[in-house]
């Protein structure tokens, strides 16, 4: 990979579709994925799909803002936090796995904790949570409730 600043996925997408149909002006007929391929080797890539991991699955570089990081689905390695089971948290999102599609669509989300959550309110006892799997909705918030009413998680974004 060569040092140049990554693109976001829309923008190489973007770049590859103005590829695909400057070449066609000049009568060359070029896939889509053809097209996603030679963006990918112009910022250093072997493939697409390398290119795709690189900026698709990496966790933000330091200093870096994000765009409308509300508006898009999690991403893996992505720093989130938010509580769970009441109790705050910072940690790093694992995996994700998209169940449905459309506004009713859920992500089931494993997010390892920086540091462990105490789960348990009872003040004599203790039991540690590490690292866990929830269903959130859309807007970062577990269907699943406590017995107080609150969701499991709520994700702070």
């Amino acid at each position: 990979m060569n040092g140049n600043t990554l693109p976001t996925l829309d923008d190489a997408k973007r770049q590859a579709k103005r590829l695909r149909a400057d070449l066609a002006a000049s009568g060359t007929e070029l896939s889509h994925g053809r097209a996603l391929e030679l963006v990918a080797h112009q910022h250093g890539y072997r493939d697409w799909n390398t290119m795709h991991a690189a900026i698709g699955n990496g966790p933000p570089a330091d200093g870096e803002v994000e765009r409308d990081r509300a508006d898009r689905p999690l991403q893996v390695g992505e720093t989130v936090r938010g509580t769970y089971l009441g109790q705050p948290f910072i940690g790093r999102v694992v995996s994700v796995h998209m169940l449905g599609e459309g506004a009713a669509a859920r992500h089931r989300v494993e997010i390892d904790f920086d540091e462990p959550v105490d789960v348990v309110t009872f003040d004599s006892f203790s039991s540690f949570r590490k690292r866990v799997t929830a269903t959130l909705d859309g807007s970062g918030v577990t269907a699943t409730r406590t017995s107080n009413g609150e969701p499991h998680m709520r994700l702070v974004r």
